[in-house]
């Protein structure tokens, strides 16, 4: 699968048309970098890093269980060509 530009175009019409024009014309489009609060980022980080160990130590076994259960179910109804919804409840 080829890699996207990661170039954002603008989903106004006019925009869009002059950026063409632009770079027609041999003129880089002006891509100004999105900024970024580092403190939120080191924030976020921390969160992501702990998070998945914190609700992993927080499951019961047969929550785990159970988490398991429906995610191969989704991965064979998958393989079979079936469309299984994971909200669904199965019943056994």
């Amino acid at each position: 699968m080829p890699k996207r530009s990661g170039i954002k175009r603008p989903t106004d019409f006019n925009q869009h048309a002059r950026n063409i024009i632009r770079e027609a014309a041999g003129a880089e489009p002006k891509q100004e970098p999105p900024e970024k609060n580092p403190h939120a980022v080191a924030l976020g980080r921390l969160g992501g890093k702990k998070g998945g160990k914190a609700r992993a130590a927080k499951l019961t076994a047969e929550e785990r269980r159970e988490i398991a259960r429906k995610a191969a179910e989704v991965r064979w109804a998958r393989v079979n060509g079936l469309a299984a919804d994971p909200t669904d409840e199965v019943s056994e």
